[in-house]
């Protein structure tokens, strides 16, 4: 799991990413994304609908992978960054982590760019 410092608290941030944000769009995931310097790390919020997945315990374990994957590939290149990754598509859930690792890499590369 990540750590407090990196996940979002309250319905105010998100708002603010999703009026305010970039997208970026990357097969089954997409993550809108906007620079907060008042941030001295990034910040990350993942949602996964209910039509991608009917049980609390799917969608839990979607959220938890995706976490983790960004845990370990995020550096330190992304400070100052919020983050919400939104899941399009079930097949995510059964994906390989190798597949998981190169979504989440393209995404935070396409950050970087940005």
């Amino acid at each position: 799991m990540i750590s407090r410092k990196n996940r979002f608290s309250g319905h105010k941030s998100l708002n603010f990413v999703y009026r305010h944000g970039q997208n970026i769009r990357m097969g089954m995931l997409a993550c809108k994304y906007v620079n907060n310097p008042k941030r001295q790390s990034w910040r990350l919020a993942v949602v996964v609908s209910r039509k991608v997945e009917d049980s609390a315990v799917g969608r839990n374990r979607i959220r938890r992978r995706i976490y983790e994957t960004f845990r370990k590939l995020a550096t330190d290149e992304l400070a100052h960054v919020d983050m919400v990754v939104t899941v399009f598509d079930s097949q995510v859930k059964g994906i390989s982590q190798d597949q998981l690792n190169k979504l989440v890499t393209q995404i935070i590369l396409a950050v970087n760019k940005q």
